[in-house]
């Protein structure tokens, strides 16, 4: 029997390609006659490390190329950490699943010969690592005795950058650390108290063509229905503020019965103006809850804070 080919377009970075391998084993397990291929390469974010992400402009910066590869037919599908996942895709393509979510939660990562083990118990002055604008207000407003110091780069080059004693901590995704084996490097993984974390952090998006039937078919087997709610819930809610992975923008989601309940916030990058909300719904319907609270945070001065934000991009 011949075995239908899928091509997947994944990113080059390590832990991208231990999650598109594992996609590609889940797939094949599930499917028989299905034989999978990777076309890795690399995106605009992974080619420049010598500048602030929040400097570059975020949208599709780490999905443009995969994108492009699946519009001119070059592969079906293309894997992307979700909270890289721009939430307006360009015509022609659709979000075909979500799989199921690692702990979303950021983690603090010391360098090795740091005993303080809590973000509560750092010494002022410290110098904390972090590429996100989302943790680095949260932090300020949490912590404005702490420096705070951009850090680019994959997973594995930050935690070098910190042994070599460029930094006292950095602050990642714990779902990274997690999935690349890193996970004893975890010294605090920080509460949601301290910070929210990103949109649809933790899950993998699949990406796909929307007319494409056979391949929709095909990744369903992937699909975790829990986590799909959360993450559609969270992303309806970055969408309605219009913001982007590179913005102050967390959540944190938790269902409960038949009820979605979205806890989120906006900051601005100087972490002295928080904004937090809850909103909560049925879990038939996720994105209405997400769109829910956004309103609720643009009463409260979100996006004045957004706004004046895009024009600090702006002038840079």
């Amino acid at each position: 029997m011949t075995k239908y080919k899928l091509k997947i377009a994944s990113r080059r970075s390590k832990l991208a390609m231990v999650q598109t391998l594992w996609v590609k084993e889940q797939l094949e397990k599930n499917i028989s006659d299905l034989e999978v291929s990777i076309e890795a390469m690399a995106t605009q974010g992974d080619k420049i490390l010598d500048v602030a992400l929040a400097k570059i402009g975020d949208k599709g910066l780490f999905t443009k190329e995969l994108e492009a590869q699946m519009l001119i037919g070059h592969a079906d599908i293309a894997v992307h950490s979700l909270k890289d996942l721009p939430t307006n895709l360009p015509e022609g393509l659709t979000l075909g699943c979500i799989t199921k979510r690692e702990d979303p939660s950021d983690a603090l990562v010391v360098n090795k010969k740091n005993k303080i083990y809590k973000l509560e118990n750092l010494p002022s002055g410290s110098i904390v690592g972090t590429s996100s604008l989302r943790r680095l207000a949260q932090l300020r407003y949490k912590f404005p005795h702490l420096d705070f110091k951009d850090i680019r780069g994959n997973v594995i080059t930050r935690i070098e950058k910190l042994d070599s004693g460029e930094f006292d901590c950095i602050i990642l995704a714990a779902a990274g650390l997690k999935r690349l084996g890193f996970e004893s490097r975890i010294h605090q993984i920080i509460p949601n108290e301290i910070s929210l974390h990103a949109v649809g952090q933790g899950a993998l998006g699949i990406e796909c063509k929307s007319d494409d039937k056979t391949v929709l078919k095909i990744i369903s087997v992937l699909e975790d229905k829990v986590s799909s709610q959360r993450c559609l819930a969270e992303r309806s809610f970055l969408r309605e503020l219009e913001g982007g992975c590179q913005v102050p923008i967390g959540v944190n989601s938790r269902i409960q019965n038949d009820e979605i309940s979205l806890l989120g916030m906006v900051a601005s990058i100087d972490g002295k103006r928080l904004i937090k909300d809850e909103s909560v719904g049925s879990v038939k319907y996720p994105e209405e809850v997400g769109k829910k609270l956004a309103e609720k945070l643009k009463h409260q001065g979100a996006d004045k804070i957004l706004s004046e934000i895009f024009e600090q991009f702006r002038e840079k």
